[in-house]
Order: C-alpha cells, then structure tokens, then sequence
C-alpha cells in the first residue's frame, strides 16, 4: 500500500460515491469549501497496484485553545481490513504532526456498535468532548415509492401535507443567486426567532458556490403571493441526497410549506438516481428539554429510519494541550445544551 495526495477531482468522486455509505462530507467540493474558506485541506488516497483502495479528506482548523484536523464522515475504507485501517491510521496521525496539530477528531461513516467503539479503541483514539457533524441521523429510503414513503409517514405529516397541497404554494428549485439571498436573509431571521446563532452569510454563500459549481446543491423555495414562506438547502452526492440546513418564516409554519419542500427534493432525488434521503440530525426520544427537539419530531414525523454513526473520536498528538481543549469544549457543550 502507498498513501498520497489526491490531485484529480473526478478520480477522487469517483471512488468516495462508488461506496453506499458515503455522503457529501467526504466529497471533493466540500474540501473546495474549505478552501474558498481559507483553511489548509488534506486529501489522501490509498493506493495499492496502481487501485484507490482508500480515501480520507480533513481540513486544519485553528483556535486559541489549539490547532486540530477535522475528518467528517471518514476515512471511505473496508473497515474489515485491519491492515488497511492501521496505515490510514497511521498516515493520519502523521499528517496532522504535519500540520502542528493537538489532535486529529474523526467522525467515521461507521454505524455505531460494539466492535465499532472498540475499534476506534484499538487504533488509540478517545471518544471526543464535541460532536463533529452529525452522529444521529433521520434516513429515508429512497427506493421506496413516494406512496410507500407517505404510508410509514405520521397522519400529522400527511395532514400537514394535504393541508399545504390546498393553500396555492408555489416551490421552485434552483441555483440563482436571488435564492441563495433569500437563503442569507430568512436564516437570519430564523435564528433570532429559534434563538441560535445563525451562520454567516460569508459561509453559507462559499458553501453554496462550491457544490453548485458542479450541479451538487438546490435551493428549493417556498412562496405564497410572492413571499417567501421556506426555503430548504439540499445537497445531491453520490448516494445520499442532504437536507443540509431549513428555514422558514411565521408564515411558512401557519401554511405548512417545508413537507413540499421535502417532496419535491425526493422527487428530484429518485431523478438523479439517489437511493437515500437524510434528514440529518435528531435527537432521542427522551431528551426533550434538547434545543432540537422539537425539530427532531418534525423529522420522525416522516417514518425515517434512525442512523447512529460512530460518534466522534479524537486522536491526541499532544497531551498537554489537549487536556485544556476538552475542558473547553466540555464547558461549551453544557453552555449550548448539545
């Protein structure tokens, strides 16, 4: 096996979608994100007769409590090979010594059990203080039909539908850039109204360019009388179709518009020859006093199926330091109710 570093877009997509598990965070655009962002990138393959048998990508973050490298949804490898996980491993641990790093924190694309946990145990690394992306997901097989999809649905969600179906809602799905406006502008007054702290129009934009340079993202678009009730940002990779980020207004919620949004996004999804449609994060049925969930309702209300990846684990290069990057975050964490 040889480790390198991945120069060839299509080579890189083609590898990452050719594996069922994969999704958007370890795609080449999100690391073009990155850096439109202005970060360091890391992209490896894994090599072996001149045949990609391997793929990580992560991007190097800095904070005042240290330098770390972040890899969401990978590495993209046949977990079953014990060889193979050691030297991306290894190569990890080596690239973030590269770049300075107190630790390296993975989120694999790896469904949480038992021999997932000890295995993350195995290559050395330590549950995470933080989540990185989401770890509990809503999951909609999209290779059922659209009447099998709204049979395991809540009679909540199809009211709500047949309700939004009545009140002469028009939904659109584009790249424009009136859209991604509209997107910057409703999200911030979303975020006051949920009390959260809304992402930067700087950032939603850089992430908008880079997946619609290559027709991955859709802004779909709820108005009514030419007011804009919803809006669902949605990603298209590989197997798996994304509900990245949703807002809407006052008005949206009294009209019910964001179940269109969704099915119209499953329309296009089936089109493009998706076979899965994540809802992203939920939380459990118990931690109702959780800021998402009420959200996390609105989710199961569809039928999805619950997703638990491998939670978060760093691997730690410098000890010292790290101690006082997970008292931070420990403190954060409790702050935010996450």
């Amino acid at each position: 096996m040889n480790i390198v570093d991945a120069g060839n877009r299509e080579e890189w997509d083609s590898f990452i979608t050719s594996h069922e598990e994969s999704n958007f965070l370890q795609s080449w655009d999100f690391y073009e994100f990155h850096v439109l962002r202005g970060k360091k990138v890391v992209r490896r393959l894994v090599m072996d007769d001149n045949k990609i048998i391997g793929a990580y990508a992560g991007v190097v973050e800095t904070a005042k409590r240290g330098t770390y490298m972040a890899i969401a949804g990978g590495p993209i490898i046949d977990w079953k090979n014990k060889k193979l996980v050691q030297a991306v491993f290894d190569d990890i641990k080596a690239e973030g010594g590269k770049h300075h790093c107190v630790f390296v924190r993975v989120r694999p694309q790896l469904e949480l059990s038992d021999k997932s946990l000890a295995l993350m145990r195995e290559m050395g690394l330590k549950k995470a203080p933080m989540y990185l992306s989401v770890e509990y997901a809503g999951v909609l097989d999209l290779t059922k039909s659209e009447e099998e999809i709204l049979t395991g649905a809540s009679q909540g969600f199809r009211r709500k539908l047949r309700k939004a179906e009545k009140n002469d809602i028009e939904i659109t799905a584009d790249t424009k850039k009136e859209s991604i406006d509209a997107f910057c502008k409703l999200e911030k007054k979303h975020a006051e109204r949920q009390k959260y702290v809304a992402f930067s129009e700087s950032f939603l934009r850089k992430q908008f360019e880079a997946f619609a340079a290559n027709g991955e993202v859709l802004i779909y678009t709820a108005k009514k009388d030419g007011e804009v009730l919803a809006q669902n940002f949605m990603i298209f990779y590989g197997p798996e179709a994304s509900y990245h980020y949703g807002v809407s207004s006052e008005l949206g919620t009294k009209y019910s518009a964001a179940p269109l949004l969704h099915m119209e996004a499953m329309r296009e999804a089936r089109k493009r020859g998706i076979i899965r449609y994540n809802l992203w994060g939920i939380v459990g049925l118990n931690e109702t006093s959780h800021r998402f969930y009420g959200v996390s309702e609105f989710k199961r209300s569809f039928g999805c199926d619950e997703l638990k990846y491998t939670p978060a684990h760093d691997l730690i290069l410098n000890p010292l330091k790290y101690q006082v990057n997970k008292l931070v975050e420990s403190a954060r964490k409790k702050i935010r109710h996450v």
